[in-house]
């Protein structure tokens, strides 16, 4: 029998500004089952809701809050899912550690540390490949966090595979993969 958990994540959207009022945002992510919902409204024509969901796995999760959201909200355009992309900081804070520290483990393991989505000043990582990362080196954190982070790394990385010019799907696939 499948196990029902609360899990924990973020859905950021792009909508049309002037169907960002939050009575109207609030009332239609109601009647959509949203009501797990915290709605937030920052940039005009973002909305970011913070959900805590039961279901059997965080992929179920995230994609039944998904499927919420686009019935309450058609034409909403998925920024992000989240947790997914991390600073050290982000991972620290969540481990309960300094940057500091979080910093030397990164510079004492930069060989096998996981490659970031973004390098530069502020590197960005996928949290659930730093997660993995910090499981085998047995770093404690709560397994849903894992099991959400990868299914969030999952929804974003087919969200930006949409962008992938058909042409070149093929020719890139076989050079990442070398």
């Amino acid at each position: 029998m499948e196990q029902i958990m609360e899990y924990e994540f973020t859905l950021k959207f792009k909508v049309e500004p002037e169907k960002t009022s939050e009575d109207d945002i609030h009332v239609r992510l109601g009647e959509a089952g949203c009501t797990d919902a915290l709605v937030g409204l920052g940039l005009p024509g973002y909305v970011g809701l913070e959900f805590i969901r039961e279901a059997g796995s965080a992929e179920e999760a995230i994609l039944s809050a998904l499927a919420d959201v686009k019935k309450a909200l058609p034409g909403a355009t998925l920024v992000e899912a989240g947790p997914d992309f991390v600073g050290l900081t982000d991972v620290a804070d969540l481990l309960g550690m300094s940057r500091q520290n979080m910093r030397k483990l990164f510079i004492s393991h930069a060989a096998s540390f996981p490659p970031p989505v973004h390098g530069g000043a502020s590197m960005v990582w996928h949290l659930a490949q730093v997660l993995e990362f910090l499981k085998t080196r047995a770093y404690e954190f709560t397994p849903s966090v894992l099991e959400v982070a990868t299914a969030s790394m999952q929804v974003n990385i087919a969200k930006e595979r949409t962008l992938v010019d058909a042409r070149l799907d093929e020719r890139l696939r076989r050079q990442l993969a070398a």
